[in-house]
């Protein structure tokens, strides 16, 4: 019989608190985001019943319906990209966006926020590795004109970096992806003179997490490992 998802969440933790030891830190310096993409809503229940809080979505349309009957407690993060027509379904119904890529959704999410008189969390996405399957930023002069937005955009609040290192990088390469990210967060915060807030890095999934939370991230995104497969 296949595991349940408490037992998976169980693991899951598991494995964050000795990643979290042996980076020196304490493991609620790591939050887990549980990835409920094309989940249905029960599973989001159990997990919420095996004592998940955080869950992340990625597609706007198909995380209302959930967020409108999951329990009220729940924080949700929209890790995917965002079209800027669907930019006023997002302030109010997630705490954070973890994708944010281009100046002009800034400005949407912002003026969507300022109207519902709430304001959204974001960390700008990178694309380093320039995939084309991903969206983000693809270099330095890219990331500095949309923190450049963001910081005139009063209904947003950066608080730092997501990134997703290729795949079919060696652990190596990985760990060194994710330490260039991390000490580029620090780099920016110091330049950009960016208030203690940006304090986020969004690094690895459930085939690297551990080594994310080794090199510095305060957010995982996990879903196989919890969930299972997707179809």
């Amino acid at each position: 019989m296949a595991p349940s998802i408490a037992e998976n969440l169980a693991q899951v933790r598991g494995r964050i608190a000795e990643a979290a030891r042996r980076s020196g830190r304490p493991a609620e310096a790591i939050a887990l985001v549980a990835v409920s993409k094309t989940k249905p809503l029960a599973a989001v229940v159990e997990a919420w019943q095996a004592g998940q809080r955080l869950f992340g979505e990625n597609r706007v349309q198909e995380a209302l319906p959930k967020i409108a009957q999951a329990p009220a407690e729940l924080e949700w993060h929209l890790i995917g990209h965002v079209q800027t027509n669907k930019a006023r379904q997002v302030p109010g119904r997630f705490r954070m966006l973890e994708s944010l890529d281009s100046p002009r959704l800034a400005r949407e999410l912002d003026r969507h926020a300022r109207e519902a008189g709430v304001w959204l969390d974001a960390l700008i996405q990178l694309n380093w590795c320039h995939e084309p399957s991903k969206t983000g930023v693809r270099d330095e002069q890219e990331l500095e004109a949309l923190i450049a937005a963001v910081r005139s955009c009063p209904g947003l609040r950066l608080r730092g970096l997501m990134t997703i290192p290729d795949p079919a990088l060696s652990e190596p390469d990985t760990r060194r992806h994710f330490a260039a990210v991390r000490e580029l967060q620090q780099r920016l915060a110091r330049a950009q003179g960016l208030d203690a807030a940006f304090d986020q890095l969004s690094m690895g999934m459930t085939h690297d997490f551990e080594w994310a939370i080794e090199e510095g991230a305060t957010l995982v995104r996990v879903g196989t490992a919890i969930f299972g497969a997707r179809a």
